[in-house]
């Protein structure tokens, strides 16, 4: 594969689509917007170009470093990107342009579009680069090639100038990538996240085998370093590492019509589904054809197996798709010559051969297995059997806790404090915790908008239950009834009532407890409140710093020392408010409730896989990585009650 990659990229294999006009225009048509996730996009777009090297066989480092001024390096040890006249794309002169100008000023200028760069490339639109710098305030780009340094400056996309030898190489390639976004088009007060960036460049490197990944982050005096010769099945001992499996992880990799399929598989001891999807290295968050062929191989091979051995007795139904992925954590990934995403955010892969070859591959080889290893085999299928009775229990609980619409009225739980307004995009539900907390709230809010749902006590950890015992939780049952969206199978966000849904707990240990145990829950029964940013967490005062007539509310330590500095005064009266319940309605209205004032977070998941592995560590069974994970971030902790 390495060779046949190496053999024709150079200035004839950089072919140009179309110009860069309306980049800085419609940034979201490139990067997906100019919010926090569309600057990540940027590191993306640049590192894809590094892997697709990798997957040529060509590199085997990449680094990256956030300097502390927020510009971003990138560099691989790569072929280096073509320098010298280009053969066809002309100037406003009509003069060849340099190559390198025109893979960054080019929207669709690669060696991805059948110049014979790559054979498999993550980066197919050949408008990652140019984007990024035409979004870029600069941007430098150095090559090492053909024994020569090579570099070549961009302010908004536009070179400065011609490229420039500054240096000569020995035996050294590669390309490095310099940019800083522009404030211009990111107006908002954002900046690169140590933590985003790392879980996005793990996951890289899971399915890029063999390649060194170095992330500094010079702000902070924090890096990283992967390398992961276990690839993806690496990647599925890394997610279960808190968890029980029921097998060692079944591997396959095959290539079918010059396409890669590889997938690693292995059933737990957990209730949840942990299932990620990658193209060409890319996470596609929301799956598609090769995702689809991995769930429909495994069920049908399960319930082939279970009948063949009388596992499944003849008047038993199969196995559901839900039935046989409950503890499932599974990695698939394809490398396609030609990947067809939804966007060029490339989230779902839509190629519709690539659901053929997965489910041939992975049938097979899990069908093989099977029949090798029936003592794992036995353990799966008795697994799939209690999920089945489960979900059938589940199912009939759900249906007395579903709120029917011609009985809506009628179902809503008693301690709901419902709002007027019937229009979903308007109204919001506030979670409160405890009798207390929700009476002030009741009096505090407005009723035209505002619905208040106390909870006594904690809700079900749903981490250790299936969905038949949650279902049986009073708390839970509430929750669901007032949503209006039903659960699980029968979810559905049409019917939910309340725009937004706001977690609204003390300020203390108890508290956090419980805002947890929600998020939990909803994490993992209701994702879809989460991923369309219906679920917001609110921000009580902390203190109320009070002098002669003034009064101030303050949300952190510093917000009121800074009051209380601002007064100058010995008389300065502060109280801590350890719980919603010690405010009266008009002060919990004024400092939480009331939308000119308020401050809410919204509650997004970033990255899917290392939520699951977070909320199984924290929320599961296995206490040793609770325990450690405890003391490792303890002197950390701020704002913990004794």
């Amino acid at each position: 594969m390495a060779d046949e990659n190496k053999i024709n990229y150079d200035v004839s294999s950089i072919q140009a689509l179309e110009g860069i006009d309306h980049v800085r225009k419609r940034p979201g048509m490139y990067v997906g917007g100019t919010d926090i996730k569309a600057l990540h996009h940027l590191v993306y777009e640049v590192v894809d170009n590094a892997i697709d090297e990798a997957l040529a066989g060509v590199c085997d480092r990449i680094d990256i470093t956030i300097h502390p001024d927020s510009s971003v390096t990138i560099e691989d040890n790569g072929r280096g990107i073509p320098v010298g006249p280009h053969p066809s794309k002309k100037d406003a002169n009509g003069n060849p342009m340099e190559t390198l100008d025109v893979v960054m000023t080019v929207i669709g200028a690669g060696g991805k579009f059948g110049g014979g760069g790559y054979k498999v490339s993550g980066g197919l639109h050949g408008v990652g680069i140019s984007a990024v710098n035409a979004l870029s305030e600069w941007t430098i780009t150095e090559v090492k090639r053909d024994g020569k340094h090579w570099r070549q400056e961009y302010r908004r996309g536009v070179p400065q100038g011609s490229i420039k030898q500054i240096g000569k190489v020995k035996d050294e390639t590669g390309t490095k990538q310099s940019f800083k976004f522009d404030k211009q088009i990111f107006t908002e007060d954002i900046d690169f996240r140590f933590d985003t960036l790392v879980q996005r460049l793990r996951e890289m490197s899971f399915v890029t085998r063999g390649v060194t990944i170095k992330f500094i982050d010079e702000r902070a005096d924090r890096e990283m370093t992967f390398y992961f010769e276990g690839g993806i099945t690496a990647f599925v001992r890394y997610l279960n590492r808190n968890r029980e499996g029921l097998h060692p992880v079944v591997h396959v990799e095959k290539e079918v019509e010059n396409i890669g399929v590889e997938a690693a598989i292995q059933y737990t001891d957990s209730y949840t589904e942990s299932v990620y999807s990658f193209a060409n290295t890319i996470n596609t968050i929301d799956g598609g054809t090769h995702l689809t062929g991995l769930r429909s191989s495994l069920t049908r091979v399960v319930n082939d197996y279970a009948r063949k051995n009388g596992l499944l007795k003849d008047a038993d139904p199969n196995f559901s798709g839900d039935d046989t992925r409950e503890g499932l954590t599974a990695i698939v990934s394809i490398k396609h010559p030609d990947p067809q995403f939804e966007s060029q955010t490339k989230v779902k892969l839509m190629n519709p051969e690539v659901q053929t070859y997965v489910t041939q591959v992975v049938g097979e080889a899990f069908s093989t297995f099977l029949e090798e290893n029936p003592q794992a085999a036995k353990a799966i299928i008795a697994k799939c059997l209690t999920s089945a009775r489960a979900r059938d229990a589940a199912r009939k609980a759900r249906d007395l806790v579903i709120r029917k619409s011609a009985l809506e009225s009628l179902t809503l739980p008693g301690k709901l404090a419902d709002c007027s307004e019937r229009d979903s995009s308007k109204t919001e539900l506030y979670i409160v915790e405890g009798d207390s907390a929700g009476g002030s709230a009741k009096q505090g809010r407005d009723r035209h908008f505002q619905a208040i749902l106390p909870l006594r006590g904690k809700i079900l950890n749903t981490e250790r239950a299936r969905l038949d015992k949650i279902l049986g939780n009073n708390e839970v049952r509430s929750l669901i009834s007032a949503l209006g969206t039903g659960i699980g199978d029968n979810f559905d966000l049409e019917g939910l009532r309340y725009g937004r849904i706001i977690i609204m707990t003390d300020a203390d240990v108890d508290g956090s407890h419980i805002r947890t145990l929600l998020l939990t829950f909803f994490f993992r029964y209701m994702p879809k409140l989460i991923d369309d940013g219906h679920m917001y967490i609110a921000q009580p005062p902390l203190y109320r710093v009070a002098y002669k007539n003034q009064v101030k509310y303050a949300y952190s330590d510093k917000e009121k020392d800074k009051y209380v500095k601002e007064i100058g005064s010995d008389k300065v009266g502060i109280q801590r408010y350890k719980g919603l319940g010690e405010m009266n309605p008009e002060q919990l209205w004024d400092t939480t409730m009331n939308p000119t004032n308020r401050t809410l977070l919204l509650v997004t998941v970033e990255d899917a896989a290392e939520a699951d592995r977070t909320f199984d560590m924290l929320m599961g069974d296995a206490v040793d990585p609770r325990k450690k994970f405890i003391q490792t971030h303890a002197k950390s902790v701020r704002n913990l009650d004794i």
